[in-house]
């Protein structure tokens, strides 16, 4: 492992645990070169996995950014991280299940959406915004509207 600061490719490791998310381990490292001192995390891949985008091009599955944006989404909301590293994991993990390393960028949409829509309803509409494309607050009104559909239905019976 390169060592982030003198970039040394000579480090050692000198503590190994699970990551707190149990999916993970903890590496601590030192590097003999300029005494840094930093953590790592190693992570199972089952299968490099590609995202196929709306425009046909491809790139490989990024977890990070998979990350950022629910990250955003659940911004300020009241969501402990272990259940966001769990949920995210989930997603990852559910993917790489799926028996195909090709998979179409709406079909990640599809399930972060559904996985959002569990644990939070505004980041859910958050989400749902960017990956929609929403142009207008129509936009909003009408997602939001198909949300409740026993709300209307209860408003018609009165």
């Amino acid at each position: 492992m390169r060592c982030p600061f003198c970039g040394n490719v000579d480090t050692q490791v000198k503590d190994s645990r699970p990551a707190e998310d149990h999916v993970s381990i903890r590496r601590r490292r030192f590097c003999p070169a300029c005494g840094g001192r930093f953590t790592t995390y190693e992570r199972v891949q089952l299968r490099d996995l590609v995202v196929i985008k709306s425009n046909g091009r491809r790139e490989d599955f990024d977890r990070d950014k998979l990350e950022r944006s629910i990250r955003i989404a659940l911004q300020k909301r009241p969501i402990e991280p272990e259940r966001m590293d769990q949920m995210i994991s989930g997603i990852v993990r559910r993917l790489e299940s799926m028996g195909e390393t090709d998979i179409p960028s709406k079909t990640i949409g599809e399930i972060v959406m559904e996985s959002l829509a569990r644990i939070d309803t505004v980041a859910y509409v958050r989400f749902a915004s960017v990956y929609k494309n929403f142009q207008a607050a129509d936009d909003f009104d009408k997602f939001v509207s198909e949300l409740r559909p026993t709300a209307k239905a209860a408003e018609r019976e009165e």
